[in-house]
């Protein structure tokens, strides 16, 4: 782990989290009369400096999200180099990502209804985004997730990390066959190496829900191994008899749209996803930003002490049972 140091105007206090390719720290920008401000600061991890394709990752990332403003995306206010590091200031989100709060107190079904809602919305968002042109970009971000939710003590959803997130129109940053992101979320299309849209991202999220409300992903197969996890997700085949526990007739065929194999059969989009979950909220027990708010800080616990440099935000999720938390997929693996 890096040592605490400066980078830039930003002091770093401690590191929150890595993935595979980036770390994120918090830190602090001070300013004239006592003015201070926490921030996160995103750079690459050490083994990776100097490497052009993940810097170019980076900095496209911080460059999309001076783009973003809505208040379900974390907002991007900065981007620097010092030291030969680039770093992506960002909001730093103080209650911790969904995945490891989950693995410290369990997500009630109304919340995690909520929670579902606030994605579908900002995913709705995020896929009609346009240029400077006016002309949609066809975002996708491509790897919804709950280690990609972050959630604030105040109760506000945030989606992050859009380092490997695709424009119809921008460069292809995906190299040959592999494919970066969490094999376990991926729709079929993406997987097979296919041209993808934002369904892929609602195929992610219905996962994500499933997992949420049922404490299991859909397309498990964690006897058998990741690579038929793999290959039973790329078939995404859920049978008449799935078990959807108490969920009900109308949640669970919202779930069957959000998984199905086919696209074009994932309804009428993440707006649609986030008005059907908000119907099904409205019939169970109140469930808003208040009352997530309150599971966070309960979850979450005490605000790790800011000058603990080995803190990290939180325990991870004990039922991750796929391994690496990024990988880079060899499709024909699967073929």
């Amino acid at each position: 782990m890096r040592p605490l140091r400066q980078l830039g105007p930003y002091r770093i206090v401690r590191r929150l989290g890595a993935g595979g390719m980036a770390e994120v720290h918090l830190a602090r920008r001070y300013g004239a009369s006592g003015w201070e401000k926490a921030v996160a600061l995103k750079l690459l991890r050490e083994e990776h400096r100097g490497r052009a394709d993940l810097e170019r990752l980076l900095l496209a990332e911080a460059r999309l999200g001076a783009r973003f403003a809505h208040p379900g995306l974390v907002g991007v206010h900065d981007l620097g180099l010092a030291g030969g590091d680039y770093y992506v200031c960002m909001d730093y989100i103080d209650g911790g990502d969904l995945r490891a709060l989950c693995a410290r107190r369990p997500l009630p079904r109304p919340l995690a209804l909520y929670v579902g809602e606030q994605l579908a919305a900002t995913l709705a968002y995020v896929h009609a985004l346009a240029g400077d042109d006016g002309r949609p970009l066809g975002l996708v971000h491509r790897d919804v997730s709950p280690g990609n939710v972050l959630l604030s003590r105040a109760g506000a959803v945030k989606l992050s990390d859009f380092g490997i997130a695709k424009a119809t129109a921008a460069e292809d940053r995906t190299f040959g066959r592999l494919r970066k992101g969490k094999y376990a979320y991926m729709a079929p299309e993406q997987l097979a190496g296919e041209p993808l849209s934002g369904a892929a991202d609602i195929f992610a999220l219905g996962v994500t829900l499933h997992e949420l409300l049922l404490g299991r992903r859909p397309f498990d197969r964690p006897s058998d191994g990741p690579l038929q996890t793999m290959a039973a997700t790329r078939a995404a085949e859920l049978g008449p008899d799935h078990d959807f526990g108490d969920l009900g007739d109308a949640l669970a065929e919202l779930l069957r749209c959000a998984l199905a194999r086919d696209p074009q059969e994932h309804g009428a989009g993440a707006r649609a996803l986030a008005r059907a979950l908000q119907t099904v909220r409205r019939q169970h027990a109140p469930a808003g930003v208040l009352e997530l708010g309150e599971w966070v800080r309960d979850a979450a616990g005490e605000p790790a002490p800011e000058e603990d440099p080995a803190a990290t935000g939180g325990a991870r999720l004990t039922t991750e049972t796929l391994g690496m938390d990024e990988i880079s997929v060899d499709l024909e693996d699967i073929d």
